[in-house]
């Protein structure tokens, strides 16, 4: 019998450039491999796990509704998809919740919302959602379109019609494509994470959503990445003081299992009726307990756990040795290096621990409940390396 590596490269679809790595199991922050070797998961699942593998707690939760029952389709009443609707509702101020599977689900549920209310509120024609240039919503026809990075876009256009670039930190050229287009809707993160994990200044920030009242248009916030208590608070548009009419969320949220929502407010809440969207898997109920599990979980003091961890991150390694920069919000990290990133990449876990990329950045992307003394290890192993291979 061939090996799995080679079951692998055989017959799974070769989408992705996998280091050479079998993660078998883990604990909290410590994952390890197939050899017993022990390493501090930086990466959680690039920000799904949002509690560490295998929690026990969280999965005590997911057990027990998959003793009861582990999907039902949405024509049927779930506790769980209501439960969980309503713990976001109430965290957020959101009115209404869909529930999908994935975060590029969640982003093209927020993009038909918009263009809905666009048709319903100023007409048909009015479909133009203007996006950022090097940002990253998704892997589907529809959210490559809303990507404003060209590298995405080749080998699969036609893309869907519809989609504006404007210039991140730059009011004026938002207001250019407002002026001279018929929107619908402002679209963007608030951190740009594949992007190279740059946070958008909050004076553009808050720009924008004011450009959005002027001129009659949705401000639509792509939270797939920094939601979920990764940026410190529950949801980064609160650390920005914005209000926005549609939040789409995922990776994070089902610590582990997937599972995407988009948040209607008030704008937005009776756009979608019976028959205009839906999601087989959506709503699902083991899904669900695990994000309620979650949401339970990010509280006041884990939050304020997660600011004083990125605090320490960005003191600890801004202008240390080999380190040119060090950019994001919360714990979602993005470190440029004097030395080639995938070199230091590649040293980071021969010396224990597992960062990913982000463009020309080492980005971080640790469980929220992290031990700090697993954390002051990790961020010592980066400065080291960093260091020594400038």
């Amino acid at each position: 019998m061939m090996s799995f590596k080679e079951a692998d490269k055989q017959y799974v679809a070769n989408t992705y450039a996998r280091f050479d790595i079998e993660i078998t199991h883990g604990s909290g922050a410590l994952v390890y491999d197939v050899n017993g070797k022990e390493y501090i998961d930086l990466a959680s699942g690039i920000a799904a796990n949002t509690l560490g593998m295998a929690d026990e707690d969280w999965v005590e939760a997911v057990y027990d509704q998959l003793k009861k029952c582990q999907h039902t389709s949405n024509l049927y009443y779930s506790e769980p998809c209501a439960r969980l609707a309503e713990i976001l509702c109430k965290r957020t101020g959101a009115k209404k919740v869909f529930f999908g599977n994935s975060g590029a689900e969640a982003n093209e549920c927020a993009i038909k919302v918009a263009r809905l209310w666009g048709a319903e509120n100023k007409g048909e024609e009015y479909y133009n959602i203007i996006t950022l240039q090097n940002s990253f919503h998704g892997r589907t026809i529809t959210t490559l379109a809303a990507t404003g990075q060209d590298v995405f876009h080749k080998y699969f256009t036609p893309l869907t019609e519809g989609f504006l670039y404007g210039e991140a930190n730059n009011l004026e050229s938002i207001e250019v494509l407002l002026k001279e287009n018929k929107c619908c809707a402002v679209m963007m993160e608030l951190v740009q994470g594949e992007g190279g994990v740059l946070a958008l200044n909050r004076e553009f920030a808050e720009g924008v959503s004011k450009l959005c009242e002027k001129y009659n248009v949705l401000l639509v916030l792509d939270e797939v990445q920094t939601g979920n208590g990764r940026s410190g608070e529950l949801y980064a548009y609160q650390a920005y003081g914005l209000s926005p009419d549609v939040v789409s969320t995922a990776k994070g949220l089902g610590g582990g299992l997937p599972i995407g929502a988009c948040l209607m407010y008030d704008k937005t809440e009776e756009i979608l009726k019976p028959s205009l969207h839906g999601s087989t898997f959506g709503g699902n109920p083991i899904a669900c307990a695990s994000a309620i599990h979650v949401l339970n979980r990010i509280d006041d003091k884990l939050l304020s756990d997660v600011k004083k961890k990125s605090a320490y991150i960005f003191n600890t390694l801004n202008g240390a040795d080999g380190i040119k920069s060090v950019s994001g919000l919360g714990l979602m990290i993005g470190i440029e290096t004097v030395g080639d990133v995938s070199l230091i990449l590649q040293k980071c876990m021969e010396n224990g621990i597992l960062p990913i990329k982000a463009k020309n950045k080492l980005r971080l992307l640790p469980a929220l409940n992290i031990p700090m003394e697993l954390l002051v290890k990790a961020v010592d192993i980066i400065k080291r390396v960093a260091s020594e291979n400038k």
